[in-house]
């Protein structure tokens, strides 16, 4: 019997709506991006640097088309010189205009596997203020020079005139890097660029070994990633995993994130920081890592973490990521808070970093744009454009929205999910525990990578433990993926 079809796209935009957020743009909004779009992409003022000549490129997913940023490196006496374009979405949309209202209350776009909601109108995020391929775009560049060990020196941040000459992809980029597969068409038909890829990649293993000895945490996450059509039809579930293009960009937005942190630190602004506390969990991380023989100190420490981690890695890769995401479980959600100039803010545990902002991703998250309109204003020598109680409320109000995205978008992965499953109840997964608490036993399979519930033998189950499972049903219009300990 044939299941009814499930408007997935529909159920989006209610839970969007269920979770507090305001998906359509208002009126006085899709005005402003008429005007826009009628004055086209802001100008280069006077005194900002052109570096259209440089081989810029992006690396992003290969749906990606709001394009944050873009890199460019040179070899350098003292090592390698990395520049990261950061895409002027201030430029275009002024504080307290229509848009920057409705970005403030959403905070953040939702990408819910069927439909984005973006923070921005697409006519911005995806052109105005994207730094598309072949586009002239404004720009704030994080610049920074890498020594062989590690250490960052010569740190600058300025406004620029940039020109994204490559639009890249992870998948097209990291298996080349990794040299198991050919060099994706652009690469191979500029000997340039592969050079200029390379010094990234060279430039961002240096910076990802020193973050490690630093502590920062190596996880490695396999996520869903739902394949549908253009009608909003499931048609199946891939496995999306890191590679060697993917640790680029994060090595590179963690070094320019740090060094927007310690630039606003330094000219004694006020900021919003991204911070991760001490798990909440620690115990049960100790626990977890006696169980495969492992001893981490009573106290929390990011270093020794890191150190098992590495270990359940080498030991059994396979089953890393099981490992990898009890640990993220148990850590607890990331937050943003109100750095006061002048006092210390909490570090990012994950991260082993002590100053850590969010700024480069403007045209997806508020916290950057205002980060961004923070560090102009430094440039600019002007008044800061916000006070710190309007700060802290900003802050707080990014985590509160963070966390309800992150409620649409786990809803609609099981409905993904669940619609992508329904033929194939009575199939035993391999699973491993990811949430356990009063609202019940949550477990994640492996093939495809998928949440659902454990609805019987689900007794004594805690998070980080591996068990065998059959799905025994599913409801896409609930979300629910039900599973049965075997």
């Amino acid at each position: 019997m044939t299941q009814p079809t499930f408007n997935l796209r529909a159920a989006a935009h209610q839970e969007m709506l269920a979770e507090g957020f305001q998906p359509d743009f208002s009126a006085q909004a899709v005005q402003q991006v008429k005007a826009l779009e009628a004055q086209g992409a802001p100008k280069a003022a006077n005194g900002m640097r052109d570096l259209r000549s440089m081989l810029w490129s992006s690396i992003d997913s290969d749906t990606s088309r709001d394009l944050d940023q873009a890199e460019v490196a040179e070899r350098v006496r003292g090592g390698i010189r990395v520049m990261v374009a950061i895409a002027d979405v201030d430029a275009a949309v002024p504080v307290d205009s229509p848009i920057d209202k409705h970005a403030a209350y959403e905070t953040t776009s939702v990408y819910t596997g069927v439909q984005t909601f973006p923070m921005l109108p697409e006519e911005l995020s995806t052109d105005l203020t994207s730094l598309n391929e072949n586009a002239d775009r404004l720009a704030v560049v994080v610049e920074m020079v890498v020594a062989g060990d590690g250490a960052i020196s010569s740190p600058a941040v300025y406004r620029a005139l940039v020109r994204n000459q490559a639009q890249l992809t992870y998948n097209g980029v990291g298996p080349w890097l990794e040299s198991t597969a050919a060099p994706p068409p652009k690469v191979a038909a500029s000997s340039d660029l592969a050079a200029q890829l390379k010094l990234q990649d060279e430039a961002a293993q240096i910076l990802g070994e020193a973050r490690q000895k630093m502590g920062a945490l190596s996880l490695d996450r396999v996520e869903a990633e739902a394949v549908v059509s253009d009608r909003g039809e499931v048609q199946g579930i891939n496995t999306r995993k890191k590679n060697r293009a993917s640790d680029l960009i994060e090595n590179f937005m963690v070094a320019a994130n740090g060094v927007m942190a310690r630039a606003l630190q330094d000219a004694k602004v006020s900021s919003i920081r991204r911070v991760v506390k001490t798990p909440e969990r620690w115990p049960r991380i100790v626990e977890l890592a006696a169980q495969h023989g492992e001893t981490l100190p009573a106290e929390p420490d990011s270093g020794a973490l890191n150190e098992f981690l590495q270990k359940r890695k080498a030991a059994d890769p396979y089953r890393y990521a099981d490992v990898s995401l009890a640990v993220v479980k148990l850590m607890g959600p990331g937050e943003y808070v109100l750095a006061r100039s002048g006092e210390e803010a909490p570090g990012h545990f994950a991260l082993a970093a002590h100053d850590y902002t969010h700024s480069t991703a403007p045209n997806r998250r508020f916290a950057d744009t205002v980060t961004q309109r923070l560090i102009k204003s430094v440039l600019g020598k002007v008044p800061c454009p916000y006070s710190d109680s309007q700060l802290d409320g900003i802050a707080k109000n990014c985590t509160l929205k963070e966390d309800a995205a992150r409620k649409v978008e786990r809803v609609m992965s099981k409905r993904i999910a669940a619609v992508a499953l329904r033929d194939r109840i009575g199939e035993t997964f391999s699973a491993v525990v990811t949430g356990a608490g009063p609202k019940g036993v949550f477990v994640r399979v492996l093939g495809p990578p998928v949440e659902g519930m454990l609805v019987q033998g689900h007794q004594g189950a805690d998070v980080g433990d591996r068990l065998q499972v059959k799905l025994v049903g599913t409801d896409p219009r609930r979300g629910f993926i039900d599973f049965a300990r075997i």
